[in-house]
């Protein structure tokens, strides 16, 4: 293609203007094809969020009711809905023996944090109230 004025325009030849090779700092990284499932992180995690209030309610009452009220959280959040059992397996892994724990579960209930139905020879159901 030609000017007005018959001579030849810059943009005739853009081969002229064209990169051979990009330098490798000015290059995308290649695109993954799918993404990477994520990994299992072992442990365990307590789901959030957990109300501030709820959370300073159970650490003003006395003895381990806030290791009990974080294990009920805990137990809530791995099985997603209804009461949960007050496993004595993970009162002990928090350090809290079962009297202890029937003295803060007593403590969290009288807050109106937890609801509990205690049945004889089984462990109590327990219901995670929100505030």
């Amino acid at each position: 293609m030609t000017a007005a004025d018959g001579q030849e325009s810059p943009m005739d030849d853009l081969d002229a203007y064209r990169l051979t090779s990009v330098p490798r700092r000015l290059q995308c990284p290649p695109r993954a094809t799918s993404r990477r499932a994520r990994s299992h992180r072992p442990g365990l995690f307590v789901k959030g969020p957990i109300d501030w209030s709820w959370l300073a309610a159970a650490a003003r009452l006395p003895g381990k009711a806030l290791h009990v009220a974080m294990t009920l959280r805990l137990l809530a959040g791995m099985q997603d809905t209804g009461p949960v059992a007050l496993s004595s397996a993970r009162l002990q892994d928090a350090g809290v023996n079962r009297h202890a724990a029937y003295r803060a579960l007593h403590h969290l209930e009288q807050a109106g944090l937890v609801a509990v139905v205690r049945r004889r020879g089984r462990q109590p159901r327990v219901t995670v109230l929100d505030l």
